[in-house]
């Protein structure tokens, strides 16, 4: 884990539910600071990058199942998806491709970047700007310190965070002892 070129590795630290709204949230973790950054995503993505974590495999292949299939197929790896900004409060994402010698960068929906990369185990980055910005801390570590961050948010930005983590109501993902990449099922 760690920072290139601007961007900020992170890894999927959990998905839940937002309670009174029946949306759901993708937790990337900066393993360096602990920082999150929350993604809101649809039921289906939600579902896909969970089942994908967890191990859990379907009878028929899943959308993202197929696109990963589809690619190792035509020799295509994806060796990175990026989260690059915020645009209208909406998480835009490139997908990062190799062809042989060709390297591809599209255009991509976060959470469909996010289910890609944990079935082709690439490194999801964010840039460091958009961390910056939207970023929420981790709030404290485990002697009850706050952790230090160059991101400092107002209370209130905290409170609203706060607030959206204590209505979610799924459980968190479990650890991966490889480092939270996903086996391979």
């Amino acid at each position: 884990m760690g920072k290139t070129d601007g961007l900020i590795e992170m890894s999927v630290d959990s998905i839940r539910m937002h309670s009174p709204t029946q949306h759901y949230v993708v937790f990337l973790k900066e393993q360096e600071t602990g920082r999150f950054l929350p993604i809101w995503i649809d039921a289906a993505q939600a579902t896909s990058i969970a089942f994908k974590i967890q191990g859990m495999t379907q009878p028929r292949p899943m959308t993202h199942d197929l696109m990963i299939n589809t690619l190792r197929e035509l020799g295509v790896d994806i060796t990175r998806v990026v989260v690059t900004e915020l645009r209208e409060d909406i998480y835009i994402a490139r997908l990062h491709l190799r062809h042989g010698s060709r390297d591809v960068d599209l255009d991509c929906r976060s959470s469909d970047a996010i289910a890609l990369a944990v079935r082709a185990e690439c490194p999801i980055y964010v840039d460091a700007g958009v961390l910056e910005r939207n970023g929420v801390p981790a709030e404290k570590d485990q002697e009850g310190e706050q952790e230090e961050s160059e991101n400092t948010l107002s209370e209130e930005r905290l409170a609203v965070f706060r607030e959206l983590v204590n209505n979610l109501d799924l459980p968190d993902l479990p650890d991966e002892p490889d480092g939270g990449k996903p086996s391979n099922s």
